[in-house]
Parts: C-alpha cells; structure tokens; sequence
C-alpha cells in the first residue's frame, strides 16, 4: 500500500535492533485518515472473510482494527494488558513477549466476547516475530474459536512471523513488507527484489 509506505519512508524511524518507530501516524499520535485507508484495503483483502468478528490487541491494533471493521461491518474485540473491574473473575489470558517493551505483556479477553465456534479475523498493527499474534490465536482457540484470517498493517518479514504462522492455513495480509532494517535503512520487500 504505497500511502502507508510513503508514510513510513518520510516519518517512521529505525531506531535499531529491528524497531521501526511510527508513533508519529500509528501507535501513539494516530493519523485517522491514514487509519481509514488502511482499513478500506484490510477490508478489501478480506471482503470474503467469513469472520463473524475482529480481534486485535491492546492498544496499537485498535485503530486498524476498527477501521476494518468499519468497512467488513464487523465489531472487533480487544485483548486488554491489563484486568479492569468490570471483567468478569474469569477471563481467557495468555502471556506474549514484547519486542518494543522488553518484557511479556499479559493479553485478556472477556469470555463475552469471544465464544464457541465463532470465526474470527485478527488485525494487528505489526507482523514481526508473530508472538502478540499467536496469543491472540491461543485466546481464540481457547474460547473454542476459530482465526480465519491475519491483517497487519506492517510486516517485518526478516523476523520470521509469517513462517510461525503458517501452521493454522489461513490467509495471512500485510498492506506493507519490510525485508532489511539494516544500516538504519527500511528497505520494502518489493524493493529488495529488485
């Protein structure tokens, strides 16, 4: 998608060890006309998805979550760090490391949201190492759901992420891959084939 790759290239930032920062338009100040391109493309991607709802992770997946659920009229659920008092006492949780933090980050949902047997699309903000993802797929199957289908905004295919994932079979939709960080370069998967 050249307008998010256009974003990147002029306001992300590679600040080493693997870590592009787009707080700028994605995951602290969020762009939300960007956010609703990116959405409109998801949704295209997956328009036949039989998703029956969104799910994506606490924070940075919510904006291109909602955007997609937008346009594939579905209602998105989130995975929260942390338990609110409005939970009910038992809940669906996993534990996935953090790249960007340094640390795991506990992943919770409410047993309201995610139930048996529904089919579920998760959209996140990056596919990298894939760990957020595949916890967002263990609550899934932990509620007895079942992903048909991953939607990132960005992919950083030099981490391995996709490969972690092939094992559910289900389409896997990255609006933009990058394929070296290296020497504080961001260099597109399209880029380095060429």
């Amino acid at each position: 998608m050249d307008l998010l790759k256009q974003r990147i290239l002029a306001e992300g930032k590679n600040l080493g060890k693997g870590i592009l920062k787009v707080d700028r338009f994605i995951n602290h100040q969020v762009d939300p006309i960007l956010m609703d391109a990116c959405g409109a493309e998801l949704a295209r991607l997956f328009a036949g998805t039989t998703a029956v709802k969104i799910l994506t992770a606490e924070i940075s997946g919510i904006a291109p979550a909602l955007m997609a659920g937008k346009y594939l009229k579905l209602p998105v659920v989130y995975a929260r760090k942390t338990k609110p008092v409005t939970m009910p006492s038992e809940v669906y949780i996993t534990v996935a490391p953090s790249h960007t933090k340094g640390h795991n980050t506990e992943l919770i949902v409410s047993p309201e949201y995610l139930l048996r047997d529904e089919e579920i699309l998760i959209i996140d903000d990056f596919l990298a190492s894939g760990a957020t993802i595949i916890g967002l797929v263990r609550l899934a199957q932990t509620a007895g759901s079942k992903v048909v289908g991953i939607g990132t905004l960005i992919e950083k295919t030099f981490e391995g992420g996709r490969n972690k994932l092939a094992y559910l079979g289900v389409p896997v939709h990255s609006l933009v891959s990058i394929s070296s960080m290296d020497d504080g370069q961001i260099i597109f998967t399209d880029e380095f084939a060429a």
